[in-house]
């Protein structure tokens, strides 16, 4: 498995240069941009669909996006291959829908209280509500998607939403578990979070009559860069700032979930410091993350993280290449560099 050894002899992270990240995105996603908006503007309609009552709640969950990677995905992996239509917006659409219901569950599994720089639905109308709201959100993408006129898109979001939902389960039952091995882990990664990538460029390849070769090539560059972001998202967890993130630091530990950061971290220590990261993790207090990161730092476990992640990402730029030149090819490959940028900078705000 790629970087499964990941190793503190390796190659110095460089460092990252000046750049304004907005406009690095904004330049990346321009192929795509009137599509995602035709997207948001798709998943404001489905409101309508949810009965009167709740329709609030769907509001709220609908339109609580971030940067749309996954129609991004959906939108380049078309271009690259084809034509983008109305059949792409709609699968965007599903896949996005599919995410958010994710999210809401996520939110009240974690007890989470912000998301997005904004107070999550379970804080806001209590987890009974969050918890059938996500169900309602998983069952009206399954709706829609049954109304492709082939059975393959339906058959795919469904197979895609049961892998996802069972990495959840997965992740759950490893909470606290301190002999996990770095392959669960990895395990884990591609089916809660890499499966929806390789969904999104899987399917939008497809509907623009994509060779099986060009599907086979973008379904695997999708799950080389979700696995490489899930990584990236876990280390943004200890390494990041809490104004960037949007949200507080060190869920992931309040939650017994072992990251890699922390994974490298148990390997490499003995004795009364292995036995303090353990009691840390299962008596989690904010104020432990100062003494955490310390740990962490100096055993070199970011550095060996931000490897790891670029491993994936360059494993992403490999599968693009049996794509043809276009403008879209060039938005998948600027994601790749977006994201390596975002992972080679991590630890430097302060």
């Amino acid at each position: 498995m790629l970087v499964s050894q990941p190793s503190s002899n390796e190659t110095s992270i460089p460092v990252a240069p000046a750049l304004d990240i907005n406009l690095a995105w904004k330049r990346i996603i321009a192929p795509a941009e009137p599509f995602l908006k035709a997207v948001v503007e798709r998943l404001r309609d489905q409101i309508n669909e949810f009965e009167r009552d709740i329709a609030v709640y769907a509001e709220y969950a609908l339109t609580n996006q971030g940067k749309q990677l996954r129609p991004a995905l959906v939108a380049l992996s078309g271009g690259a291959t084809g034509k983008v239509g109305d059949s792409h917006v709609m699968v965007a659409v599903i896949i996005e829908m599919v995410h958010l219901a994710t999210l809401v569950h996520d939110d009240v599994m974690d007890e989470a209280r912000i998301r997005r720089s904004r107070p999550t639905l379970a804080a806001n109308w209590g987890n009974e509500i969050s918890v059938l709201l996500g169900d309602c959100l998983f069952a009206h993408a399954l709706k829609l998607a049954a109304e492709f006129p082939t059975t393959e898109i339906c058959r795919a979001v469904a197979a895609a939403t049961n892998t996802v939902c069972s990495g959840e389960i997965l992740q759950t039952q490893r909470r606290r578990n301190f002999e996990l091995s770095r392959a669960e882990y990895f395990k884990v990664l591609q089916m809660k979070t890499g499966e929806l990538f390789a969904l999104s460029c899987d399917l939008g390849a497809c509907l623009s009559g994509a060779t099986s070769a060009q599907r086979s090539a973008l379904r695997h560059y999708g799950m080389s860069i979700g696995t490489a972001y899930q990584v990236y998202d876990d280390c943004l967890d200890l390494f990041g700032s809490e104004a960037a993130v949007g949200k507080s630091l060190g869920t992931d530990m309040a939650k017994g979930k072992l990251t890699l950061p922390l994974l490298l971290a148990l390997e490499r220590t003995a004795g009364p410091e292995r036995e303090r990261i353990k009691s840390m993790v299962v008596d989690w207090k904010p104020d432990y993350l100062g003494d955490l990161v310390e740990i962490l730092k100096r055993h070199q476990t970011l550095e060996d993280s931000q490897h790891v992640v670029l491993e994936h990402l360059d494993a992403a730029r490999v599968h693009l290449s049996v794509l043809p030149e276009s403008e879209s090819n060039a938005g998948l490959s600027g994601l790749v560099d977006y994201l390596a940028h975002q992972t080679v900078a991590l630890g430097t705000h302060g």
